[in-house]
Order: C-alpha cells, then sequence, then structure tokens
C-alpha cells in the first residue's frame, strides 16, 4: 500500500467511526441515542485506533493535515510529501463522512433540528467567541502534535520507516486524542484537525438531508486555522528545547 493510499484509507475508517459516534449520539432513534459525551470522547478515540493501526505501516498515519504541518516543521517529514498527505486525508475524510450520511439517512429525516445534524459531520463552538474558539482549536491541536512530536522520537524508528503517528504504536495515540477530548473538547468539539472538519462539512453540503441547517461557513475557517497554528507553535517548541 501507498502511502498516498494509506492516507485515505485511514483517514476514510477515522471519519467514519468518529462521524458515526456523532451520529448514533445525536440522531434520533438510534440505539446510542443522547448516550452523551463519554460516548462521543470514546467512539473517536477508537476510531484514531483504528485508523492508525492501518495506515500506521504504510505512511505513519498522520490522518490530520496539522499533524502532518507539524511533522514537517519539526524536520521529522519531508516538505515534499505535505501537499499529497493532506490531498489523501480530504479524500478520505469526505468518503468517510459520506458514508456516515448513507448509513443514517433514516435517521437525518428523524431527527427535526438542523445543527444536530450538521454536528454530525462539523463542529461549532458550544459560546461562539472568535478568539477564544480559535486559542481553544490551537491549545488543543498543541497539545496533540507536541505530544505526537515526542512519540516520533527517530531513535525508536527502525531505519527506512515511515516517521509519524503510528511509529509508537495506536494505543497511545488514542489515550492522547481521548484525553484532549475529555479535557479540552467541551468549548469547540475538539477538530484538532482541518481535514475532520472541512471534509465533512463540505459532504454536509453536498448531500439531501431534510430541513438541515446551513453548512456554518463563517465558523469553517477556525476548525482549519486553529490546528495548523497548533500544529506549528507545537513544532515551533519541540526545536526550540532540542
Amino acid at each position: 500500500m501507498s502511502p498516498f493510499i494509506a492516507e485515505i484509507i485511514g483517514t476514510f475508517f477515522l471519519i467514519l467511526l468518529g462521524c458515526g459516534v456523532n451520529a448514533n449520539v445525536s440522531l434520533e432513534k438510534t440505539y446510542g441515542s443522547k448516550s452523551g459525551w463519554i460516548v462521543i470522547t470514546t467512539g473517536w478515540a477508537f476510531a484514531v485506533f483504528v485508523g492508525v493501526v492501518i495506515a500506521g505501516p504504510y505512511s505513519g498515519a498522520h490522518l490530520n493535515p496539522a499533524v502532518t504541518v507539524g511533522l514537517a516543521m519539526a524536520g521529522k517529514f519531508a516538505y515534499a510529501e505535505v501537499a499529497s498527505y493532506i490531498i489523501a486525508q480530504f479524500i478520505g475524510a469526505g468518503l468517510g463522512a459520506f458514508f456516515v450520511w448513507a448509513m443514517n439517512m433514516d435517521h437525518f429525516k428523524a431527527t427535526e433540528d438542523g445543527p444536530t445534524k450538521r454536528g454530525v459531520f462539523c463542529n461549532a463552538p458550544a459560546i461562539p467567541n472568535v478568539p477564544v474558539n480559535l486559542l481553544n482549536e490551537l491549545v488543543g491541536t498543541f497539545a496533540l502534535v507536541f505530544t505526537i512530536l515526542y512519540f516520533t522520537d527517530p531513535s525508536i524508528v527502525d531505519e527506512g520507516t515511515k516517521i509519524g503517528m503510528g511509529s509508537l504504536g495506536a494505543v497511545p495515540v488514542a489515550i492522547l486524542v481521548w484525553s484532549i477530548g475529555l479535557s479540552l473538547g467541551g468549548t469547540t468539539g475538539y477538530a484538532i484537525n482541518p481535514a475532520r472538519d472541512l471534509g465533512p462539512r463540505i459532504i454536509h453540503a453536498l448531500v439531501p438531508i431534510p430541513n438541515k441547517a446551513d453548512n456554518g461557513w463563517g465558523y469553517s475557517w477556525i476548525p482549519v486555522v486553529g490546528p495548523i497554528l497548533g500544529g506549528a507553535v507545537a513544532a515551533g517548541l519541540f526545536l526550540a528545547l532540542g
């Protein structure tokens, strides 16, 4: 499997299972309806686990443009490969979100609230406040990428192996994402990944959903810019600390 295909498939499973748990908890008449925040954060952590298990041996399982950019800025990933990884991540995210929609068509019909249906796909702030919302996405992604940079110390990677999220196995990364969700995620829904938010948001705009809300384009830049800034700050501090 090529790194490009691995990033598509890994991100596909990340979003299929991650947005899938959003649908299971948020939409009406599912067996998991209204089961709460702990189920959502746990589901996303397990989604990361699955994505990293699949893609890790082939691409390093970045699954996230902020991780790819952060690793490149820290000197742990080739800049020449950044664009192809990000394109693959967006393709995988869009495909995953499309299948979540297809599998939950009846439950989208059974759910009246438009923002709730949009929330299956993408994030919105609990309290809209642009500087604070941006800060939350920045800090959450900083925690993610800074920790990953220590997961991916080259001294623990065999020669020739891609350096990335999968280098220490999937479990530590899943626990990290679970921790971020539990501790930092309640303000903006912890996108901490531009592809995770914008890819499904585009699918929400394209697929037919009864009485759906607007696509929240006014907010959509925050889950893109905040994570990229967070990844950059993490890389800068990592380099400064030596």
